[in-house]
């Protein structure tokens, strides 16, 4: 299951959703990204999250699918939200639920380093200096790219 959406999520329902789907199950790891009041050595008083709706869903799809090709999943669910956030709303969510936790961790990870760097999501923050569009880091590019070497 994918949504995006401008509305917050509850962690709980989302586990307990994950669990739901059998005896089989023998982990469930989750995921959630947090909105940091912070950015680049300056305070950040809101972000606005934009997204090309639609083509979201089919990335994240694809990546779900390409995970899933890896490793042994049971049920994935990422929620990702849009539209304007303050510091410490939840932004994100994903979990992954499989027989084993070796490969629920992995997807995990997996999942989230080419959500960040695929995903067509656009953020702008709103700091003491003004409004500012957020570039892609390096550091979630590497991230993914060690993915290339497994």
């Amino acid at each position: 299951m994918i949504l995006v959406q401008e509305q917050d999520f509850d962690l709980q329902h989302e586990y307990e959703t994950l669990r739901q789907d059998g005896p089989g199950i023998g982990a469930i790891v989750t995921f959630v990204g947090l909105m940091r009041d912070f950015n680049d050595g300056d305070n950040v008083k809101s972000l606005f999250l934009e997204h090309y709706a639609g083509m979201t869903e089919k990335v994240l799809a694809n990546i779900v699918n390409q995970a899933k090709e890896r490793w042994q999943l049971q049920a994935v669910r990422i929620i990702h939200r849009v539209g304007e956030l303050h510091p410490s709303d939840q932004i994100v969510f994903v979990g992954v639920s499989s027989a084993h936790r070796g490969d629920a961790f992995a997807a995990c990870e997996f999942i989230m380093d080419f959500l960040k760097t695929r995903a067509p999501f656009w953020k702008r923050e709103q700091t003491d200096q003004g409004s500012r569009w957020v570039d892609a880091r390096s550091s979630d590019t590497d991230a993914a790219q060690r993915w290339n070497k497994n």
